[in-house]
């Protein structure tokens, strides 16, 4: 049976030690269906259309809060601007150094990836994020 929207945001809540509020709830519904790696100002305008009253601010601490506690994670430094991770599933990134742009690319296109665990010198390792820099296919076509 498929767990209603609400609920599965309550269990995840509960799971991260979260209050539940309405305004959380409609800002994870909205990061959930995102295509890409959404903005905090495009999950704002998005939010700002049910929740008229909400500030950017508001939308920023959450999606922080959710990335601290592990609801979601933060995509790739490389783009300039905080992006949100909204893929849970194993992937790395093409991150084009011109435009910006980020795509994912499942992990077993690179043939990157290794045992999840402790490592020399005591490091755990939780996942793999490999950035690839280039040029996408967009900038390279000349003018």
């Amino acid at each position: 049976m498929l767990m209603h929207a609400a609920e599965q945001f309550r269990a995840i809540c509960e799971e991260a030690g979260l209050a539940v509020t309405h305004q959380r709830l409609v800002i994870w519904e909205k990061l959930a269906t995102m295509p890409g790696h959404p903005s905090p100002e495009e999950v704002y305008a998005q939010v700002k259309e049910e929740i008229p009253s909400i500030s950017l601010a508001t939308v920023y601490k959450t999606i922080h809060l959710f990335v601290d506690t592990g609801i979601f994670r933060e995509a790739s430094p490389h783009h300039g601007s905080m992006r949100v991770e909204t893929n849970h599933e194993p992937h790395h990134h093409l991150v084009c150094r011109v435009c910006k742009s980020i795509t994912d690319i499942p992990s077993e296109q690179l043939g990157f990836g290794g045992p999840l665990g402790d490592v020399p010198g005591g490091f755990l390792v939780e996942r793999y994020a490999v950035d690839v820099l280039g040029i996408c296919a967009g900038c390279r076509k000349p003018a």
